[in-house]
């Protein structure tokens, strides 16, 4: 057996739901497989959110077919909380609901199974933050499923944004040990690494990912980019995605955010436009932060040196922030965002309250990723609004977090272009180049 192989022990409620099928409507089931192999394109894949939303419409199919379909209510409120959580234009009180609902409906099916367990406690942490809550249900989901990484994963990401650092790599290589060839584990695994700086840890995970899947396009193009990151580097990433261009053009929708990104750094202008046209018309997420399209599209003018067609996308972009804002007034990332817009638009006394609010909002105690966020954007608005003292105290902070502000986009990035020549940008590089 697997398991025998594995050296794994089944527990008894694994025993009973190997022998218990999870449906007996065929189809319901293909739906069901077909919702979890989307699901799993979410690490490094621009078009995440068209996967969630095609996951989620498999699954809600599949629930109609059979009412009584628990694990599919299970992954359903996965994907709704998934949507929630990442920062898309779907972070809203509707979309909420529909996570509730489907959670609601697994735990009325199966309330004490490990299998709720785990629904529950993700749902705990992706809608609400409530890791102490989180844990008791993924640390009862354990008992009853000790040979199912899906805990462990979400223990690590929860340890992650309570800034445990250790702990949360030791779940996601426990979590490895129960499934080695999990691409998207790998990639999660390199993620930490990248936060903490650990760029070379991080190669090594993502070259151990390439063994597995060397076709892979985003782990391809994300171990380009780490070069990028960790030495400023962008050879290595501009012939990846060169190559990737001339395998497959269809396969550049997938990463059209990282190629628009290393053109801004490279300050290549036709790359820039050509990447731009790729972008969904709804905006791309930086961790769990989202600019609207036309964010990207006044980063592409400016490059251009078109001031007007910038301004004119950036109150665009401020007209969408607002709209999202409208129902949620205290959601820090797009708070942060509408920061850098009226930062970039002039209207700093706006731009400093809203930077400032959002970063009490979501402190680096409460989320040790979104929070260094916060504050990486709040560095943005100093420096877009002449504060330069204030920019490089935020900076002299950050570079003793972890966090996703990186030697090569301090570099080479234009955004922080205001405070190139001042020698306290050379001090913070040499904190965080290359070791």
């Amino acid at each position: 057996m697997i398991a025998d192989q594995l050296k794994a022990k089944l527990s008894t409620t694994e025993k009973a739901a190997i022998a218990q099928k999870p449906t007996s409507d065929l189809e319901a089931y293909e739906l069901y497989v077909r919702a979890k192999i989307l699901r799993a394109k979410t690490s490094f894949d621009l078009q995440v959110k068209e996967n969630l939303l095609g996951a989620a419409r498999l699954l809600e199919q599949a629930v109609v077919r059979d009412p009584n379909f628990f694990l599919a209510y299970c992954r359903l409120a996965e994907v709704h909380d998934l949507i929630y959580f990442l920062g898309t234009n779907e972070h809203t009180p509707a979309q909420l609901g529909r996570a509730e609902a489907a959670i609601q409906s697994a735990l009325r099916l199966r309330p004490d199974s490990g299998e709720a367990h785990l629904a529950l406690g993700e749902h705990l942490y992706r809608a609400y933050r409530d890791y102490d809550r989180a844990v008791v249900e993924l640390t009862r989901a354990r008992e009853q499923l000790p040979n199912d990484p899906l805990a462990l994963e979400l223990l690590s990401f929860i340890e992650r944004r309570r800034g445990r650092w250790d702990e949360s790599v030791a779940h996601l290589q426990r979590a490895l040990e129960l499934d080695p060839r999990n691409l998207f584990l790998l990639q999660q695994l390199s993620i930490t690494y990248q936060t903490q700086r650990r760029h070379q840890d991080a190669i090594v995970v993502l070259d151990r990912a390439l063994a597995i899947a060397p076709t892979d396009a985003n782990t391809r193009v994300v171990r380009g980019l780490a070069e990028v990151e960790s030495r400023a580097d962008t050879k290595p990433l501009h012939a990846t995605i060169k190559a990737l261009l001339a395998e497959d053009a269809a396969s550049a929708k997938h990463f059209a955010d990282q190629w628009f990104y290393l053109a801004l750094c490279e300050r290549d202008q036709a790359a820039a436009d050509r990447a731009l046209a790729l972008i969904p018309a709804d905006g791309i997420t930086v961790g769990s932060t989202w600019f609207p399209r036309a964010w990207c599209e006044a980063s592409a003018a400016r490059l251009r040196g078109d001031p007007a067609a910038a301004h004119a996308t950036l109150v665009a972009a401020r007209r969408e922030i607002e709209k999202t804002l409208r129902d949620q007034p205290e959601y820090a990332q797009e708070l942060s965002v509408l920061a850098m817009i009226d930062a970039a638009l002039g209207r700093k006394a706006d731009a400093l309250k809203e930077g400032r609010r959002a970063v009490e909002l979501l402190p680096v105690s409460k989320d040790a990723l979104d929070g260094t966020d916060m504050m990486t954007n709040l560095a943005l608005v100093y420096a877009w609004t002449g504060e330069k003292d204030l920019a490089f105290e935020q900076l002299d902070a950050l570079v003793r977090l972890p966090g996703r502000l990186n030697y090569g986009q301090l570099r080479l990035h234009p955004d922080w272009d205001p405070l190139r020549g001042d020698p306290r940008v050379e001090k913070i590089l040499g904190l965080l180049g290359p070791r």
